[in-house]
């Protein structure tokens, strides 16, 4: 789902749909009439009008289709999510603290797609782009309930024991499990603001360690947010500062004793890790491919999933 919301923004498919409607926008445009109907109201709106104006029936299909799969996703997930977990309640195979996080999933789901709404409201005003803020919050929420989720199933998978040795991993895996999270969102206003497009060398950018312009706006602070120089420094940073930090974690716990089971994850942490930055340096330098970006917004979620289960692994003794 995540993945193919990043597709969705990379085709800038996201806006083809302008409107809202939970139960009746399930079926797509069925013939002809129905089509063009769609499409003229697209054409009511700035994407069209100040982007996409001579925009053809069949060139407005080829991104309609992103945005609706990803919709239809959304309600598949919701109704693939809702009904065994009613039969699992009702017939008392769920059952005491249980129950609450998968109402709290459920709801945080239908959340997202309240979320969704509010990001593409904000492009079909004047300015024919999502907000940056929103489409951030959007990913951001979907990765918090991925890892929830992923929590979950492994509580239920391998119940903690506890095992003391493997302290010193766990306490630097609290960290770096919300740092790679923050990196996912700065990843977000990268996307959010196309700063993907420019300065395509590395390291350098326009020959440089450190380009002009960084703190161009004011408020300082708003450079890190709406200035796409800033964006896609402060995103290479903490791309490397990310690998390195996972480098120095696995160097260290060479040393230092842990579970097999954590020192597997560990291993495998570093590998996504560079695999990870190799994809960001590759989507840079070639120009942001659609297959290529999609493939670097997938190793982040993978490596964020790794974190989480090295994490977890932390928390049980080898059996």
């Amino acid at each position: 789902m995540v993945i193919l919301g990043g597709v969705t923004r990379l085709t800038d498919s996201g806006l083809s749909i302008v409107d809202w409607r939970p139960f009746m926008g399930v079926l797509p445009p069925l013939n002809e009439a129905a089509w063009a109907e769609v499409f003229e109201r697209y054409r009511a709106f700035p994407e069209y009008q100040k982007i996409n104006a001579g925009m053809t029936l069949g060139e407005f299909k080829s991104i309609y289709w992103f945005e609706y799969a990803h919709r239809l996703l959304g309600r598949v997930i919701g109704i693939v999510f809702l009904v065994p977990f009613l039969f699992f309640v009702l017939t008392g195979r769920i059952s005491g603290p249980m129950v609450p996080r998968m109402v709290a999933l459920f709801v945080l789901g239908g959340l997202q797609g309240l979320l969704g709404w509010f990001m593409v409201q904000s492009g079909l005003v004047d300015r024919p782009d999502v907000s940056q803020y929103r489409l951030t919050a959007h990913l951001g929420l979907a990765v918090l309930i991925y890892g929830y989720m992923l929590w979950i199933a492994l509580a239920l998978l391998h119940p903690a024991t506890g095992a003391a040795k493997n302290a010193t991993a766990r306490a630097g895996l609290r960290l770096l499990v919300p740092w790679v999270f923050i990196v996912i969102l700065s990843g977000g206003f990268v996307a959010g603001t196309d700063a993907g497009l420019t300065y395509n060398t590395f390291p350098l950018m326009d020959g440089r360690w450190v380009p002009p312009g960084l703190f161009d706006h004011t408020p300082t602070v708003i450079n890190f947010f709406e200035n796409t120089i800033t964006i896609q420094f402060t995103h290479r940073l903490f791309g490397i500062a990310t690998v390195t930090a996972v480098l120095l974690f696995w160097l260290v716990h060479q040393w230092i004793p842990v579970d097999e089971r954590v020192s597997w994850w560990i291993n495998a942490l570093a590998f996504v890790a560079i695999g990870q930055v190799l994809l960001g340096i590759a989507t840079l330098i070639f120009v942001v491919p659609v297959p290529l970006a999609a493939t670097h917004q997938a190793g982040g979620m993978i490596l964020f999933s790794t974190a989480i289960l090295a994490l977890h692994a932390t928390r049980r003794t080898n059996r």
